[in-house]
């Protein structure tokens, strides 16, 4: 990265009334956020958010943040189009870069985009990402055996895309140079422990209270809140049976086997979801398989036999006529229309 030419139009240490004095601080870590078509916003400024605040809180410029891209201008998922400062052939070997995907992120790299990218691998620089930045990491053969994630939305279409990969729910990882997070706020914690990591916890709380942020969450926190909490539902039983199903989708079990597993009745079972949920357990399990094959069908190219199949459908026949029925389109339209439905078991279709 040609720094010099950089830095020369604009600063990295804004101005601040709050002050954090940093000893001993090292030259400053340049972080390339490489921009790909439909990336999403949010994960990219609460990345970029906690490096500005580190440098206004220390007035060290501690660190110093890129957008690289293919195009002069890239469109995030909201529309919102960005310039790039960049390109891929501006970058040295001791950048972070961290790929900024969103929608449609196992088409977002193109060929010359992974050939750049493969190329800055082979040279030693060290590659991460944001959202679904993951899908372009593993097209490139960097997630073997590593600790990696992404966002909880796209985790059932990655496991379909690469079956050998095991992404962690967490909301972000470091494995050795390797960052990765889910996107959205997950991205201040990553960046609020790399600074942690490198100028101490009372030096990232800081920084984190001045993003309103508050302390950063541990990395072990998972992406989404539990089912118990989120519908009132902390009965044994039925978050037990939940966790059942999301476990086994392509293969459905019965509600006798589940009710075995769960240490209840199938009738007690039955009780406990329509008590609480107000649905059915035959229900919620099926619109958890329609929801997984509808997220297959938003981002893969996979036929509507192998989507129903995987889902846990006998039949494209069955599968249709169940997905109309919850989303209020056939599947076959989903690439063509907006879908009525894409909705969640949090609110669940009677």
């Amino acid at each position: 990265m040609n720094t010099e030419r950089m830095t020369s139009y604009r600063s990295f240490i804004p101005k601040s009334a709050a002050y954090f004095a940093v000893k001993d601080a090292v030259p400053p870590r340049d972080i390339c956020f490489f921009l790909l078509p439909r990336f999403t916003m949010l994960a990219l400024s609460s990345a970029i958010e906690p490096l500005r605040v580190a440098n206004q809180l220390s007035q060290h410029e501690l660190y110093r943040w890129h957008t690289v891209a293919d195009a002069s201008a890239v469109a995030s998922s909201c529309g919102v189009e960005l310039n790039a400062q960049s390109s891929l052939h501006d970058l040295q070997t001791p950048d972070q870069v961290l790929v900024c995907s969103g929608t449609d992120p196992h088409n977002a790299a193109s060929a010359q985009t992974l050939r750049a990218l493969r190329r800055f691998s082979r040279m030693g620089g060290k590659l991460g990402a944001l959202c679904t930045g993951a899908f372009t990491l593993a097209r490139l053969g960097l997630l073997q055996d590593k600790r990696f994630t992404l966002h909880w939305e796209n985790q059932a279409s990655f496991r379909e895309f690469f079956p050998d990969l095991e992404s962690s729910e967490k909301i972000f990882e470091f494995d050795g140079p390797l960052m990765t997070c889910g996107g959205g706020h997950a991205a201040t914690d990553m960046m609020l422990a790399l600074i942690s990591r490198d100028y101490g916890k009372a030096f990232a709380q800081a920084v984190g209270d001045m993003c309103l942020h508050g302390v950063a969450r541990p990395p072990g926190t998972p992406q989404k809140t539990s089912f118990a909490f989120a519908n009132n539902a902390r009965n044994r039983h039925v978050t037990a049976a939940i966790e059942i199903m999301e476990r086994n989708l392509e293969s459905p079990l019965c509600l006798d086997e589940i009710a075995k597993e769960c240490g209840c009745s199938r009738r007690q079972l039955e009780r406990l979801f329509k008590k609480l949920l107000r649905i059915s357990p035959a229900k919620y399990y099926r619109n958890l398989r329609l929801d997984f094959g509808h997220s297959l069908l938003v981002e893969t190219n996979m036929q509507l036999l192998d989507v129903a199949v995987a889902a846990g459908f006998s039949s494209r026949t069955q599968f249709s006529r169940c997905f109309s029925e919850r989303f209020g389109t056939p599947p076959s339209k989903i690439g063509t229309s907006p879908c009525a439905g894409n909705s969640t078991n949090r609110e669940i279709k009677q």
